[in-house]
């Protein structure tokens, strides 16, 4: 890990983009099904599953970004598989790859993410469980981070954290005027290769997980 993140940084030129998104709706479906669901798969239902159903949502309408750098061209690859950075209990972390993410269900990448998490720290993954990756996605939320500027892992193009989910007051707008509400709002910060994409290419990819996050049914995705 300390190898590849220091060429990558001496490499690449990383740029960081940063948007918030609104996670009502996700909240509604976590509150809605937490509790039953903690009941019959043993484990909580976290934020870290929508936002990886999010980001492969995007990735299809944004290839470029799922992607490698091969010598002076730019590959796009036609699997989406996410990486997902996972902490060996403070010593040093590995990254587990769910493979072919839009062919699966929210709650079949919820039950792989954990799978993976636990036997990661249990040291007991496959190689292959840790190949092909695509894009990565770093999880710092719970430790209430408010921005994480990650290294990208290459020869990917790109990297996405997700950090503090936070109630805030926003500007709700409807016809009948803007209000202010409390809302939770996390934050999440992409960097990216520029010599891959420029920064409008990286900008309207986050506006779109943005909007698959505060748009989607998740409670229908749920019961999927």
């Amino acid at each position: 890990v300390a190898e590849n993140t220091t060429k990558s940084w001496q490499t690449a030129p990383h740029v960081l983009q940063v948007a918030e998104a609104d996670f009502l709706r996700v909240d509604q479906a976590r509150k809605l099904h937490g509790a039953a669901w903690k009941a019959r798969e043993g484990f909580s239902l976290t934020y870290l599953p929508f936002i990886v159903r999010a980001v492969s949502i995007a990735l299809g309408k944004f290839p470029k970004l799922n992607a490698s750098l091969q010598g002076d061209g730019l590959v796009l690859h036609r699997r989406i598989n996410i990486g997902i950075a996972v902490d060996l209990n403070f010593d040093g972390l590995v990254v587990p790859v769910l493979k072919d993410v839009p062919a699966k269900s929210l709650p079949q990448i919820a039950r792989e993410i954990n799978d993976l998490a636990q036997r990661a720290r249990a040291g007991k993954l496959r190689p292959d469980e840790m190949t092909e990756g695509t894009y990565t996605i770093t999880n710092n939320g719970a430790f209430g981070t408010v921005i994480t500027a990650p290294i990208i892992n290459q020869p990917q193009v790109a990297i996405l954290s997700a950090d503090g989910i936070r109630k805030k007051p926003v500007v709700v707008e409807s016809d009948g005027g803007d209000s202010i509400a409390i809302r939770p709002v996390g934050v999440l910060a992409q960097s990216f290769d520029h010599r891959a994409v420029d920064g409008s290419y990286s900008a309207a990819f986050l506006a779109e997980v943005k909007n698959a996050i505060e748009t989607r049914n998740w409670e229908q995705a749920l019961e999927s």
